[in-house]
């Protein structure tokens, strides 16, 4: 595990952006799932994208959105409420948001918003 824990986001980070590209979604609904996520500004993230920050740093910097909690379900064969690493945990909850926008799960339910009562008509 700690091999990952000290990959820098930045060699990953394409990869996400390739995952979603092939499916049809943007840099910017990918940059806005994982801002959510994280708590970053779009400043924060892009510094971490293109610098040398490890997992482990990235998720130290991180400020989790309290809807993490709300983030459930499989990813790489493996159900992420049930991960004990807090650091592994906090991976496969970016893993786990990524694959939803690439499966094309739309953007407000990927961030775990409800729209406004008056929206829902």
């Amino acid at each position: 595990m700690s091999r990952v824990f000290d990959m820098p986001f930045s060699s990953v980070y394409p990869l996400y952006v390739a995952k979603v590209e092939r499916k049809g979604r943007t840099v910017d609904e990918l940059d806005a799932v994982i801002r959510w996520l994280t708590g970053f500004s779009e400043a924060e993230l892009a510094r971490h994208a293109r610098g040398t920050t490890t997992f482990r740093e990235f998720f130290d910097d991180a400020r989790l959105t309290p809807q993490a909690s709300e983030i459930t379900g499989v990813v790489c064969g493996v159900r992420v409420e049930q991960i004990d690493d807090p650091l592994m945990y906090r991976i496969r909850l970016l893993d786990k948001v990524v694959d939803e926008l690439a499966k094309g799960k739309a953007l407000a339910k990927v961030m775990r918003t409800s729209a406004p009562a008056a929206a829902q008509g």
